[in-house]
């Protein structure tokens, strides 16, 4: 471990109701839908995919606020992933994370130098903390995805000043995307954006394509890169930068999911994990104004 966050004891699995539909991997923990296997071989979703996912995002958001206007010192993060997962079944939909690759929970919470997919358990949050809470809500058949970072109680300037940096080169890299554009233009944005400021971007992990698959090409990748394709009208992908006070490095937990910086003064937010969803679906636009959702 780099830090003060240390696993805790994990409640039961929590279960879903016979009723709420459920993906293909729900059972046993192997997803069999797959994308297309190349990286710049990108699904051109449909105006149905495309308000399909809206729905199943606008669930995602709904549930997310709901966990964040929860969070305070002395709560647990499987307090959390309780609120999380009644609240998703609540609307008939069914919380992705839960059994993904055998993933334990409901919700990804990392705190700290956790980067991402830490694991809800027994870890009781004190002021000074900031949590990235990730929800995913599958419904109708799509995947919404989106998550955000939260000050717990009184957070020093470093801590805000880091969560702030990540969510705007988050909405820089927002900007840049349009019908035509390279993606990775992506990691070039941010990295303009937090390399100025001492920070530092992890490229081990990705942004990625959604929609009925959970995980699917583009990997959209938040540094400098040279990863094929061009953005075209449908597509629909994460943009989720891991901005670091510090080393990128980071070392695996033993539970297979839980990613920390190297160093613990290298306290690790990502800009899907930031003060507003940043990790979401961007839909190109199919109407010259634009719109994303």
């Amino acid at each position: 471990y780099s830090g003060r966050v240390r696993p805790g004891r994990q409640s039961p699995r929590r279960t879903v109701p016979n009723g709420i539909p459920k993906p293909d991997y729900w059972k046993d923990g192997q997803p069999k839908a797959r994308g297309p296997l190349l990286p710049w071989q990108i699904e051109v979703k449909s105006e149905r995919d495309i308000e399909g996912m809206r729905a199943a995002g606008r669930i995602a958001r709904e549930v997310l606020d709901t966990a964040g206007n929860y969070v305070r010192p002395g709560i647990t993060t499987d307090a959390i992933d309780a609120l999380v997962h009644e609240a998703t079944i609540a609307r008939g939909a069914y919380p992705s994370p839960l059994n993904y690759h055998g993933f334990p929970k409901s919700c990804c919470t990392s705190v700290n130098e956790v980067i991402c997919h830490g694991i809800p358990d027994s870890f009781k949050l004190r002021s000074g903390d900031i949590i990235n809470i990730d929800v995913t809500c599958y419904f109708g058949g799509y995947h919404g995805d989106c998550s955000e970072t939260f000050l717990v109680g009184e957070v020093d300037d470093e801590g805000k000043q880091l969560v702030k940096a990540t969510y705007d080169a988050w909405q820089a890299a927002i900007a840049y995307c349009g019908p035509g554009k390279e993606y990775k233009g992506i990691g070039a944005i941010i990295e303009d954006h937090i390399k100025p400021l001492g920070y530092t971007s992890v490229s081990h992990f990705c942004g990625h394509g959604i929609g009925s698959v959970f995980h699917t090409s583009p990997n959209v990748i938040h540094t400098r890169n040279n990863e094929p394709g061009k953005m075209e009208v449908g597509h629909t992908f994460t943009i989720e930068p891991m901005i670091n006070e510090g080393t990128v490095k980071h070392i695996e937990w033993q539970d297979g999911w839980t990613v920390s910086a190297l160093a613990q003064s290298a306290r690790g937010r990502s800009g899907h994990e930031s003060f507003a969803p940043a990790r979401y679906a961007y839909v190109i636009p199919r109407t010259p104004c634009g719109a994303n959702g």
